[in-house]
């Protein structure tokens, strides 16, 4: 079933290898028949079955950005972890390129987790995830063998397609005039036998441009963040990648998550909101509110949660998994 992927063996990050950890790469597939690529890291020495997490995203980035960076530093406190590509972008396969599904990256967290169920070293009753733009959340609502799920300076990529930033696009007139603009999108790429880019992260940087674009930049176009393979450092989503967040909210039955939730975020960020809502309405008549917490870390910008490690908070992050896959 798996598609043959090649895989760059040596260290290929944005950050520090660890001398703690054991590091390998991995595929594994997802019920749509894609191969998807990830990174596995091990505690160092570590036998029998360990509690383990899925780790993906930011939305656009790759495994070798934020998402790795997580993921090794909680396998430095003792989890197996795997940071991995959702389909269609980084490592992973899936054609064409660059595109995002609300159902198939969700189906991507669900097949992480029956990866991680079926290794020898994974106890398959302690498996956790964490993820950014919302899809960890919607996973969570949907596989009751998650057991746990840390959402980090989250985008609810379904509400800011359909109503643009902050909200200021929430109109039937002005989501008609998006459809209308990726419809006819559609017709040019049919017509031209690719798919139009629709940029990354803006480079050269406007003069005007908002802090939050500014912030995305300082990460994602400089050797801080950068990566050849990650679609926000270069030439970012198909124009019509993410057409279908426009009416599929992701989000829906979030209040309906049993398991445990850690929604993290800085006060600071522009995308605050995001997680501020989506805690709300997960606790909305949730069967279980005791096991569900939000974390706003003061004075904090959204990509500070990137990579800082003076920022993120990884031992409230290995408490809290740690309590909840015990």
């Amino acid at each position: 079933m798996d598609e043959t992927l090649t895989l760059i063996q040596e260290w290929d990050k944005t950050f520090p290898k660890s001398g703690k950890v054991e590091h390998r790469k991995v595929t594994f597939h997802n019920r749509y028949g894609i191969t998807l690529a990830a990174d596995v890291y091990k505690p160092g020495g570590a036998e029998g079955r360990l509690a383990a997490i899925a780790v993906c995203g930011p939305f656009g980035a790759v495994k070798e950005q934020a998402s790795g960076l997580y993921a090794q530093a909680m396998a430095e406190r003792g989890f197996l972890t795997m940071a991995f590509d959702p389909s269609f972008t980084g490592d992973s396969g899936g054609q064409p390129r660059y595109m995002a599904s609300p159902d198939i990256n969700t189906e991507d967290f669900q097949a992480a987790v029956d990866y991680l169920s079926l290794r020898e070293d994974v106890d398959a009753e302690k498996i956790g995830i964490c993820g950014w733009g919302g899809m960890a959340l919607n996973a969570a609502a949907l596989v009751t063998r998650i057991k746990a799920t840390v959402a980090s300076t989250m985008y609810d990529m379904t509400r800011v397609n359909a109503n643009g930033y902050f909200d200021a696009e929430d109109s039937e007139a002005a989501r008609y005039e998006k459809k209308k603009v990726l419809n006819a999108q559609r017709i040019e790429d049919y017509k031209n036998g690719s798919y139009a880019l629709g940029g990354g992260v803006v480079d050269p940087l406007p003069e005007d441009a908002p802090f939050f674009v500014k912030e995305y930049h300082d990460y994602y176009k400089t050797s801080r963040g950068y990566h050849p393979w990650s679609l926000n450092s270069n030439g970012g989503w198909n124009v019509t990648g993410t057409m279908s967040f426009l009416n599929q909210p992701i989000l829906r039955y979030s209040n309906e998550i049993r398991s445990a939730v850690l929604i993290i975020h800085g006060e600071k960020a522009h995308s605050c909101y995001f997680s501020r809502d989506a805690y709300a309405a997960m606790m909305e008549g949730n069967p279980t509110p005791e096991n569900k917490e939000l974390l706003i870390i003061p004075g904090v910008v959204h990509t500070d949660l990137y990579d800082k490690l003076n920022v993120i908070p990884f031992d409230k992050m290995t408490d809290f998994f740690c309590k909840a896959l015990r």
